[in-house]
């Protein structure tokens, strides 16, 4: 097991910024680490990477507990954090160079991260003068300098231009393959694109530990479009058994409704004893965004 936590709280003075967190990833899986800003995210990755200490509970990497075995552990670690620390002095080159003498690694190793993350046009510059997103690129650059066999990254596109994002979110997937990944981002795109499997934690606790595509039909509801020939009121869909929310958008309706019924049907047979007529009625697919905002603002939250 790559990484495992087990029943981790952190207490901040009066506040309980982790709340006994547990979840194992294995390697070879890219983990989308997801929550609100304050949810506890960054605090649980720093007590990963030996940044900070937990309060209570365990955590490991390769089976190694952070706290006993802190060098060991940075060893294997990638990390790049939300706030990127470089030495803006230096330039491109001359800072990787440095870190990989302190990580003790070839030369080599230097020319193949710039090339890979795609740092070579500015590879010349001082990293001060490079703009945010090159910037990230030298921090991820700087994470895998070491060839690490986990990798926790931390909002990694933050500052890329729409190419440049294209060609980080590659470079993951690929490294995905080989490596234990665990990324935080709030770009609900990028996890469908990379992620094997999300966690979200909200206000210190997770609140869903499963694949992308079961967190969705966690939400336990789900969304036609329905457009009708003649107007009718909201009160005309809320009188069927089983709608939950209705919208007014444009010329077609949004009717929420329980994921477990089909209600094609009842809206058909309504319309016809109306007297009215179904232009269109589809199936509208399920947003991550949609159920990550279910679980992070309700206080009744559904099991995934």
């Amino acid at each position: 097991m790559s990484l495992e936590v087990q029943k981790v709280t952190k207490i901040y003075g009066t506040q309980r910024a982790l709340d006994k967190v547990s979840f194992k990833v294995k390697k070879g899986e890219i983990v989308g680490f997801l929550g609100p800003n304050g949810a506890g995210k960054s605090t649980m990755m720093k007590i990963l990477t030996g940044f900070i200490p937990a309060t209570e509970g365990y955590a490991a990497v390769d089976g190694l507990d952070v706290n006993q075995h802190s060098i060991e552990v940075r060893k294997k670690i990638g990390y790049l954090p939300e706030h990127n620390p470089l030495y803006l002095d230096m330039y491109v080159r001359e800072f990787l160079r440095f870190m990989a003498g302190l990580q003790k690694v070839p030369k080599s190793r230097v020319e193949e991260m710039i090339e890979k993350t795609g740092l070579t046009p500015e590879a010349h510059k001082r990293i001060g003068q490079l703009s945010k997103g090159y910037r990230q690129r030298v921090g991820l650059a700087h994470a895998l300098i070491h060839d690490p066999e986990v990798l926790i990254l931390d909002e990694p596109t933050t500052g890329l231009d729409p190419n440049q994002i294209v060609e980080i979110r590659q470079l993951i997937k690929e490294l995905g393959r080989s490596k234990t990944v665990m990324l935080s981002t709030h770009i609900m795109q990028e996890v469908e694109i990379l992620c094997d499997r999300v966690i979200i934690i909200n206000k210190g606790k997770i609140v869903a530990d499963t694949t992308t595509e079961a967190l969705k039909q966690a939400s336990g509801r789900q969304t036609l479009v329905v457009q009708l020939e003649k107007e009718v009121s909201a009160a005309w869909f809320k009188s069927i058994d089983g709608v939950l929310k209705v919208k007014r958008e444009a010329s077609h309706w949004l009717i929420d409704t329980d994921a477990q019924k089909d209600l094609r049907k009842a809206i058909f047979e309504k319309a016809v004893a109306t007297g009215n007529a179904i232009l269109s009625i589809q199936l509208k697919d399920v947003k991550l965004e949609d159920v990550f905002r279910l679980l992070t603002q309700s206080e009744k939250q559904p099991q995934a």
